[in-house]
């Protein structure tokens, strides 16, 4: 499938650092050059690497940090996709919403229709695909830029945020286990999300079922504090039953 694909050019990229077309098309002689060709463009839009005649160059090297948030971005897109477009459901029309960072928010900020929504995010690639469509207004939270998760996070992003209002949060999870509850692994992201989901009337996770079980250090919410679970595929039972005794909803 194009993800296994190119999850495999990107890690050869990574290796050495320039990749040429020939090369890809020996590997994948079951593949057209032109789906090669659109699997480099997709690297190079993502910030991962910059097109050369006849191939790519990995970003890292032009001597630019390596961008951890590409490698996410190609893992589980069928998935990510699905959750995306249940979740879009819930952004009606005049709401005002709050959409995270990730590869899960990206997929939602390209699900959404072009409707009247005042949305607040605190990535900027989510705040330039959003700002495509022609009727939601789009703010952006400023603070420190986290280059591996292309999220806006620190003391100047909860001081922003505890002047707003807004009716939804959209937010993403790392991982996801009954014993440790929603989590990431970076403390600034941990503490903005923590205060994205008080602010907020209505609280929706998004995550894919790959990380179900599994933990990161920073905890930022628990079931009791989430409205509504979406997912790619049912849960297991132990994970509807807390939903079920925390009166979550679970969209699936």
């Amino acid at each position: 499938m194009s993800f296994n694909r190119r999850e495999k050019i990107l890690e050869s990229l990574r290796e050495q650092d320039t990749i040429m077309l020939k090369d890809l098309e020996k590997q994948f002689p079951e593949v057209s050059s032109m789906t090669l060709r659109r699997d480099l463009e997709f690297f190079e839009k993502i910030g991962e690497a910059v097109r050369i005649r006849g191939g790519a160059r990995h970003i890292k090297s032009l001597g630019t940090q390596e961008d951890l948030y590409a490698l996410r971005a190609v893992k589980n897109p069928i998935a990510k996709e699905r959750i995306a477009h249940l979740a879009a459901d819930y952004a009606e029309t005049g709401r005002s919403i709050f959409i995270d960072s990730g590869s899960t928010g990206m997929s939602f900020a390209r699900a959404l229709t072009d409707i009247n929504l005042s949305i607040l995010t605190c990535a900027p690639n989510v705040a330039m695909e959003v700002s495509k469509r022609y009727k939601p207004n789009v703010t952006m939270i400023g603070g420190v830029i986290n280059r591996n998760t292309l999220s806006v996070s620190g003391s100047q992003s909860i001081q922003f945020i505890q002047s707003l209002n807004f009716d939804i949060a959209f937010l993403v999870a790392s991982a996801f286990s009954p014993e440790n509850g929603f989590t990431c692994g970076n403390a600034d992201e941990c503490e903005l999300k923590r205060a994205i989901a008080a602010k907020a009337r209505r609280t929706i996770l998004m995550v894919d079922s790959s990380k179900f079980g599994k933990s990161m250090p920073y905890t930022f919410a628990n079931m009791t504090d989430v409205d509504i679970l979406v997912t790619d595929i049912r849960p297991d039972e132990t994970v509807l039953t807390l939903a079920k005794e925390t009166n979550t909803k679970v969209v699936f």
